[in-house]
């Protein structure tokens, strides 16, 4: 079964805007993309600072009104688009909130528009990029800003709610012809912060407020079921509905203040257990208007002309960079249909979805986008890694689904060039090797001319800040330290290749990730991992299953309405990254770091006692340093040869990184700047000092 292709409809949507202005003007009478700008604000986020040839930059922050036609096949793919309000024109409204960042003189940018997907309201660039960003100085050392980049970020997620700088988006409820639609919904709760009374009923791993909860249709929690377990594949043990209320109790003790969005334990959730309610709600949400909301406003900003547009004729290229939520937006967005516009234009010419391994379940009723999906401890049977997850066309050989996800690019001729970035969590709670991998003969399969694929070797998902040291990075309930091995130079040096590809047509450097064909693909258990004193390697990694989510739900679109709890089916292949005798990643690109190693980085790290030990530590990897001195791993039974073994001296241990900065800048995988900062922070080390 291959996606359907689209055709779309054409029609020109207008957005007014001046840079201070309250209202900005409203759209003709046509069909609109963007009715208006309103609560509009300029202000200079870095003062007076000026980036290099760029200048001084300048933000400008509104709410975005806007509004889709229901009947374009666009966007008749959006969950109960059909079922939502209209306004006079027949068009389906929403709002957003948006924010520009750009050089105050627009004609001093690299004339490239990046599309910051924000991550459950909160945006990532230019920090992403950027290292050394803090309170003080916001701006860090400015690589996104001295290169001229125009930064464009949108709420998109329907269900974050304002607060702490979120983007933010208003969507409407669908109902069935004025009558209320209700339905079954799943959460889960897994505490990491210490015991709570109270817990919101929705909004995935974050439930502190930051996204909203379908509210339960009857404080009655009758017919409703609330099961604890420990382990992930723990049998569920149920609790007795007399033992919980739809209440908050977070000042009023057991049962608390009725509520229809929290839930209440008596005795209280506790670190050690996953809990997971199964109710009734109401009021399900038009989400998947984020999708057509990001497409038209990009749109937009890219090809008008006129007064209307901040800036006409500033934008000549366009991208969009996601990271782990958010690039499973991106991915999505493509699979889709997304990036075609109502005009039959391309929307993005570069793509970085970075660690997204999957893709989101924003466009089905009662969505849940905020769910962390597919990690092995939690939320593992959300939606999310369904086929495709593959960019050709693969045959799932389990559900017979044969489709990629640039199928629809590919009969609008709306492709854009791509570079997926990915740590080595995806590949131990993801499921990475089935982008890749040829499930039913279990061969690597051939990757599209016009993607790249870049495994950032022994990596864990979130990266590492430069400099991070294993005394200061940890988290409470893993078993071991984070992961130190930053990502940041490659990174930076990849969207400079994806915009040079874009620009000028220079092909990036060749796809680095792990193959089969190469052996650096093997399954867990024998993946050769060392025998690290007081290091428990049990070869545990997140599988993946088919799961039947009932004859409502579209697994090749991941759209429609969810049966839940779904049931679990066949498993599929999953392999994970070989290593050396050091237990670092063999095959993918390495960063300085890894090439003149310190430890060993893994992608996974389990979980410490009283927080369900043992299982994956969610999102987390580990670092294991290598002992000083022969001796002292001899003490301790390490087999990994010691620092002063491998370096000798400070000064072979500065020659070692210097070597590797070379090698990747000859690659183009680290810019020659971050080179020289990377070598002068290997001398200013204590390193065998």
């Amino acid at each position: 079964m291959k996606h359907p292709t689209l055709h779309s409809w054409s029609f020109a949507g207008v957005l007014l805007a001046g840079s201070t202005s309250l209202l900005i003007a409203a759209a003709p009478p046509a069909a609109a993309h963007i009715v208006s700008l309103t609560n509009c604000t300029t202000t200079s986020p870095y003062g007076t600072t000026s980036f290099g040839s760029v200048g001084a930059y300048e933000q400008l922050a509104c709410t975005a009104n806007g509004a889709v036609d229901p009947r374009d096949p666009l966007n008749a793919i959006i969950q109960d688009i059909d079922l939502a309000p209209r306004d006079a024109k027949g068009l389906v409204e929403y709002s957003m909130d948006v924010t520009i960042l750009k050089p105050v003189d627009l004609s001093k940018s690299n004339e490239t528009l990046i599309y910051d997907v924000a991550n459950r309201g909160n945006r990532g660039l230019p920090g992403f990029f950027n290292t050394g960003t803090t309170t003080a100085n916001p701006a860090g050392d400015g690589f996104m800003q001295s290169q001229g980049y125009i930064i464009v970020a949108s709420g998109w997620q329907g269900d974050v709610l304002p607060g702490n700088g979120r983007v933010t988006m208003k969507v409407p409820v669908a109902t069935n012809h004025g009558a209320v639609i209700t339905g079954r919904v799943r959460t889960e709760y897994t505490l990491t912060a210490g015991a709570a009374s109270t817990q919101n009923l929705g909004g995935g791993a974050y439930t502190d407020g930051t996204t909203a909860s379908y509210e339960t249709v009857s404080l009655d929690n009758s017919g409703t079921t609330l099961t604890e377990r420990v382990h992930q594949n723990d049998q569920r043990q149920p609790i007795a509905n007399s033992q919980w209320v739809f209440a908050d109790c977070t000042t009023t003790p057991f049962p608390g203040t009725p509520s229809t969005t929290q839930i209440c334990l008596n005795g209280g959730f506790d670190t050690n257990h996953i809990y997971e309610l199964i109710y009734t709600a109401k009021n399900p949400t038009v989400l998947g208007l984020g999708f057509a909301a990001t497409r038209d406003l990009v749109s937009f900003l890219h090809h008008d002309k006129t007064a209307a547009n901040p800036l006409a004729g500033g934008v000549k290229y366009t991208m969009i960079q996601g990271n782990s939520q958010s690039g499973r937006f991106v991915r999505t967005l493509l699979d889709l249909g997304f990036n075609e516009d109502e005009n039959d234009k391309k929307v993005f010419d570069g793509m970085n979805p970075h660690i997204a391994a999957a893709r989101i379940p924003l466009n089905v009723r009662f969505g849940q986008p905020g769910r962390i999906v597919g990690t092995q401890h939690q939320e593992a049977q959300f939606p999310g890694g369904e086929a495709p997850t593959t960019w050709n066309d693969h045959k799932d050989p389990i559900t017979g689904i044969d489709a990629g996800i640039l199928d629809r690019c590919r009969a609008t001729e709306t492709c854009p060039k791509v570079i997926q970035t990915v740590s080595g969590t995806e590949y131990w709670q993801s499921a990475m090797t089935d982008d890749t991998l040829n499930l039913k003969t279990g061969l690597d399969l051939k990757i599209p001319d016009n993607v790249r694929i870049f495994f950032l070797s022994s990596t864990q998902h979130g990266g590492s800040a430069p400099g991070q040291t294993a005394a200061t990075d940890g988290k409470s309930y893993c078993q071991y330290l984070l992961n130190i091995n930053p990502y940041v130079y490659n990174v930076r040096a990849l969207i400079t290749d994806l915009r040079d590809w874009i620009v000028d047509g220079t092909l990036p450097p060749s796809s680095r990730y792990p193959t089969v064909a190469d052996r650096t693909l093997a399954p867990a258990a024998d993946i050769g991992f060392p025998a690290i004193p007081n290091v428990n390697f049990t070869g545990l990694f997140n599988p993946r299953f088919d799961y039947n989510r009932g004859p409502r739900y579209d697994k090749v679109n991941m759209s429609g309405q969810l049966m839940e709890p779904p049931v679990r089916g066949a498993e599929y292949l999953v392999l994970e990254p070989v290593v050396d005798t050091d237990g670092n990643d063999i095959g993918g690109l390495h960063s300085v770091t890894l090439d003149a190693p310190l430890g060993t980085y893994t992608g996974w790290n389990l979980r410490a006692a009283g927080f369900s030990e043992g299982d994956l530590c969610d999102l987390s990897g580990s670092f294991f340093p290598f002992a000083n001195t022969k001796a002292d791993r001899k003490a301790s039974g390490d087999p990994r040869p010691s620092l002063k073994e491998r370096y000798g001296t400070h000064k072979g241990y500065v020659k070692a990184v210097t070597q590797a900065a070379t090698n990747l800048v000859q690659d183009r995988l680290i810019l020659p700047a971050d080179a020289t900062t990377i070598i002068a922070a290997a001398q200013a080390s204590d390193v065998l000092q």
